[in-house]
């Protein structure tokens, strides 16, 4: 007996640690003090106030473009773009950073501070702004220029520094929620698809706050507090994060090679190995006991990664079957990354031709309120706080019931339902500004754009509402799909490949708005894109988004037909 029951005691406090994970001391991490909802609550307010402070950055960012500093409204969009592009695409960096070296614990912190860092400078620059605003008429003229060319430039300057910390912040957090949930335990696997949903709904819930709150106080009371309340979120946001420290469970990283690395050098060998014959690969792979898959049928070529250019197989000189079935799962997303763009450049819309669409309109209440344009992106956030409860709560076990999948439809059906309601929203958004240009002609506006057009902005509350709801399908989806898709240690860089969707989109809306502005302007016609929207067509422009968008399902919906998903990914 006294032998027994030490191992019986034992048993318990083995099956409760969660193998690749360890504590915040370095210690076997169990799992009934460890991750699960505690942690990820702690990382989803950290997430809140980061997107806050985000959006209430970018949602009116369009308006101080063309207000404080001037510029015009095709100039502004493109402006905006460029920057949404930017923090879109940095995250690759960010991610490669902390799944190669720091850690995605270190790297949060890490970006946490030069965004506060970066949102203090953005006060100052806004700070800046009201002091040679309010020069006197005798003020040095000279002054007055030097003194805008350095705002200017520190604007800018801490615009991309937020960017940049962005890029750190962003797939770093949303991996390491989702590591708090063990994907070999039945429940934890459970919980962890549902939080994908509520990770989109705290992030929605802290845009919804800001474009309630931060718009109104940027365009009614300052600049400067508008850009330092962000700041002053972001730190608090810090502070809670590192309150769960001693909660979370960090991935176990080994003295092994990056993985990049490691993807990168199976399509090297695979490019060495060209003149390799698929026969010999066959008897490796017979030798090695690999059974043919759909996985291993496809992508061949990789393949030949398996054996050395001179025959051998010495350690270092071939690629393992994992490997191998790695860069095949990073490159079978590229089909879906490329596909989803159309929808990217659809979803940059909302944040500047919306806007700038409801700052014409009618935008008074029964109460005299007058509500900021930017503030309609709230419908967004609004929609996706009201339909991910019924989405996880209710759609979810339904469609579980009747399909037998764990996550009632599988992550690309998510996906591109998504798209279709993105490309109806377009058609709806065209239809409104059709008639917002018939109202205005009927009451002779077309040459008096700084007069409002006599009809009420929540005739755009449609198609915000139903491109949160896009969202819900699309945006959690495309989370979710390359999180789940990629290798464990190449998750941060999944994520990063998801947001690069947004940032080549945004690029892409920017370019595509730059080419209709040069195609449409000139011989004295207005474009597309006129600072006076009462002679502009944002109608056409809309049309042609939509009639994109179907072009991009229809592609989509065909690679959808051939994707394999990875093994160590979710079964469906």
């Amino acid at each position: 007996m006294s032998i027994s029951d030490p191992s019986a005691a034992q048993t318990p406090l083995l099956d409760d640690t969660i193998d690749g994970c360890l504590d915040y001391k370095g210690r076997p991490v169990r799992r009934s003090s460890s991750g699960c909802w505690i942690s990820a609550s702690f990382i989803i307010v950290v997430e809140i106030a980061e997107r806050f402070a985000y959006y209430g950055i970018s949602s009116n960012l369009i308006t101080y473009l063309t207000g404080p500093l001037g510029e015009s409204t095709a100039t502004a969009a493109a402006q905006v773009n460029a920057w949404n592009g930017a923090a879109s695409l940095l995250p690759l960096l960010g991610a490669f950073i902390a799944d190669s070296f720091l850690g995605r614990y270190r790297t949060i912190i890490l970006a946490s501070l030069v965004y506060i860092l970066g949102l203090g400078l953005l006060a100052l620059s806004a700070t800046l702004s009201s002091i040679s605003s309010s020069g006197g008429q005798n003020a040095d003229d000279i002054a007055l220029s030097s003194s805008l060319q350095f705002q200017v430039i520190l604007f800018f300057s801490s615009l991309y520094l937020v960017a940049f910390a962005q890029g750190g912040h962003k797939p770093c957090v949303q991996a390491f929620g989702a590591d708090q949930f063990d994907t070999q335990d039945p429940e934890e696997c459970k919980a962890k698809s549902s939080f994908f949903n509520w990770w989109y709904f705290g992030m929605c819930a802290g845009t919804l706050t800001t474009l309630s709150i931060l718009n109104y106080i940027q365009d009614n009371l300052s600049w400067v507090l508008g850009f330092a309340i962000p700041g002053i979120v972001m730190a608090v946001g810090l502070v809670v994060f590192l309150l769960g420290t001693m909660t979370y469970r960090y991935s176990v990283k080994g003295d092994e090679e990056s993985p990049i690395v490691t993807v990168g050098r199976v399509f090297i060998l695979a490019v060495r190995n060209q003149k390799t014959s698929y026969s010999a690969i066959a008897a490796e792979e017979e030798a090695r006991g690999i059974l043919a898959t759909e996985s291993s049928k496809q992508f061949k070529f990789l393949n030949k990664a398996l054996l050395a250019p001179d025959g051998s197989k010495e350690q270092g000189e071939v690629c393992s079957i994992r490997e191998v079935e790695e860069a095949k799962a990073v490159i079978r997303l590229a089909p879906i990354w490329a596909t989803s763009l159309i929808y990217a450049i659809a979803f940059a819309q909302s944040s500047t031709f919306f806007t700038k669409q409801g700052a014409t309109m009618d935008r008074s209440t029964a109460m005299g309120f007058e509500i900021p344009a930017a503030s309609l992106q709230s419908f967004i956030s609004l929609s996706v706080v009201l339909f991910i409860p019924i989405y996880d709560r209710i759609f979810v076990p339904l469609a579980r019931a009747l399909t037998g999948k764990q996550a009632g439809i599988t992550l690309l059906q998510r996906i591109g339902s998504g798209m279709v309601i993105s490309t109806i929203s377009l058609v709806i958004a065209a239809v409104v500004e059709m008639r917002r240009l018939k109202i205005a002609e009927e009451y002779g506006l077309l040459d008096k754009p700084n007069v409002m057009v006599p009809m009420s902005v929540w005739w755009l509350v449609p198609q915000y509402t139903l491109y949160g709801l896009a969202d819900v399908f699309t945006m959690v989806g495309l989370q979710e799909f390359f999180y789940d898709q990629m290798p464990n240690e190449l998750r941060s860089v999944g994520l990063a490949l998801y947001l690069s969707i947004f940032g080549v989109g945004s690029f892409l809306s920017s370019f595509l708005i730059s080419a209709i502005e040069n195609l449409t302007s000139g011989d004295g016609r207005d474009s597309w894109f006129a600072n006076n929207l009462n002679r502009a067509h944002l109608d056409y422009f809309f049309l042609l988004l939509a009639v994109l968008s179907a072009v991009g399902l229809t592609l989509y919906v065909c690679c959808t037909k051939y994707y394999i998903y990875a093994r160590w990914g979710r079964t469906f």
